[in-house]
């Protein structure tokens, strides 16, 4: 069973959490950084991205940067910008998106969880990657973000989630600036309440799924990992042995759709290129109206002007393969490898992916400009499909999932 238990959080002032408060490192580029932190001395990007207080042009994986963000993260608790809780506690931060709320139990997951396949992940990881986050999470002795996790609704626990919000003032609770989205966020300071809780995960909650934070909870893990082999007195109970996580049930979570743009048709012609496509298709042009898919297994295509509707043949997917059922495995082995030669979704310069919080728009205006020559939409990954792709040991193709609101960071932080 898994084990999710409370920790002694480090947290911002109520007046100052909303500007402290950021998006993940990985959703932007140091320009972006500096510009979101700019008149802002205490964004926790300058932790999260120190390199926007380094030398211009300076590598952001450098150690200079590292050291930066150490000092940075010193100065803010010296400033009293973050302050330890004194007891050991869960928090619940919820996020509104379009009207609709989901609210997640933050607590810290366990290293040995990650070890024995308790929390189960659908994504590959790249050592580059989780190299950097654990020098982050080396140098700062700390987990300055959490990761996205999910697990299978709990009815008691959305019982003491729903009395809490329902009769308790947010300790946080402000619409963010930068993405336009309400977030909210409880202090469960009642012991009889966080005990209830983590006894609730040791006995009703199997397993944990990685939602979106592959690599920094594979770079928690390995630090926790190398804490506990430079320990000779390690007793389990060291907080370098968990990590932080947000963790919702998965009938609260939507998935939006991750969609791909490519930058020219394999030296084929525009008519030679759509008729490839009624191999595999049902091809419908819509007109120059944008059209999105409606279901699974239907695509939209966006090529010289016209939307497409591209709807899967029979017999081009299974339906009983955890894999072989996803749309984006249907687009990858008939249309960017088959027809357009694009082997590795990883390393190909010709392709590029565009969360679907950017609309369609945003592929239309990236053919439109002749950045690039067609566009993909595709209909999201449900829970479920994750759920079972997890569950089966299975791995992801690239660029499947986007989850949205994304986690802010800043709101509690868990050192270690």
């Amino acid at each position: 069973m898994a084990i999710v238990k409370p920790f002694k959080g480090l947290r911002p002032p109520k007046k100052i959490a909303a500007d402290l408060s950021c998006l993940p490192y990985d959703v932007m580029n140091s320009r972006e950084a500096a510009d979101m932190a700019k008149g802002k001395e205490f964004s926790l990007l300058h932790i999260t991205r120190a390199e926007i207080d380094c030398p211009p042009d300076v590598d952001a994986h450098s150690e200079i940067v590292y050291q930066k963000s150490a000092e940075n993260f010193r100065k803010f608790k010296e400033k009293g910008w973050l302050v330890p809780d004194e007891e050991p506690r869960f928090y619940i931060y919820a996020q509104t998106m379009n009207g609709r709320t989901q609210y997640g139990i933050v607590g810290c997951a366990a290293c040995s969880d990650y070890e024995n396949g308790i929390i189960k992940k659908h994504e590959l990881t790249r050592p580059d990657k989780e190299e950097d986050r654990m020098v982050h999470i080396r140098t700062n002795n700390a987990n300055l973000e959490p990761v996205f996790f999910s697990y299978k609704a709990v009815p008691e626990i959305d019982q003491i989630v729903k009395n809490i919000v329902e009769n308790q003032e947010p300790e946080y609770d402000f619409t963010a600036k930068d993405d336009g989205f309400g977030h909210h966020f409880w202090v469960i300071r009642d012991k009889e309440t966080n005990k209830k809780i983590e006894e609730l995960f040791s006995r009703k909650v199997p397993c944990t799924y990685v939602a979106d934070g592959h690599h920094r909870t594979a770079a928690a893990a390995r630090v926790g990992l190398e804490r506990k082999a430079k320990n000779p007195n390690h007793t389990g109970k060291e907080e370098y042995n968990f990590f932080m996580a947000v963790h919702f049930p998965d009938n609260q979570l939507q998935i939006i759709d991750y969609n791909r743009v490519v930058k020219d048709l394999n030296g084929l012609s525009e008519k030679d290129f759509l008729e490839k496509l009624t191999e595999t298709f049902d091809v419908v042009n819509m007109g120059n109206a944008t059209y999105k898919p409606s279901r699974l297994h239907e695509f939209s295509m966006y090529l010289d002007g016209n939307w497409y509707k591209l709807t899967a043949k029979e017999g081009t997917y299974n339906d009983k393969d955890p894999i072989g059922v996803l749309d984006v495995t249907i687009l990858s082995n008939h249309v960017l490898d088959k027809i357009l030669g694009i082997k590795d979704l990883r390393t190909s310069d010709r392709i590029d992916f565009v969360g679907g919080i950017r609309g369609l728009k945003e592929l239309k205006r990236r053919v439109d400009n002749g950045e690039m020559k067609v566009a993909f939409a595709l209909y999201p990954v449900s829970m479920q499909q994750l759920i079972d792709i997890a569950d089966t040991g299975n791995i992801m193709p690239p660029k499947t999932t986007w989850f949205e609101p994304k986690l802010r960071s800043g709101l509690v932080i868990h050192e270690i």
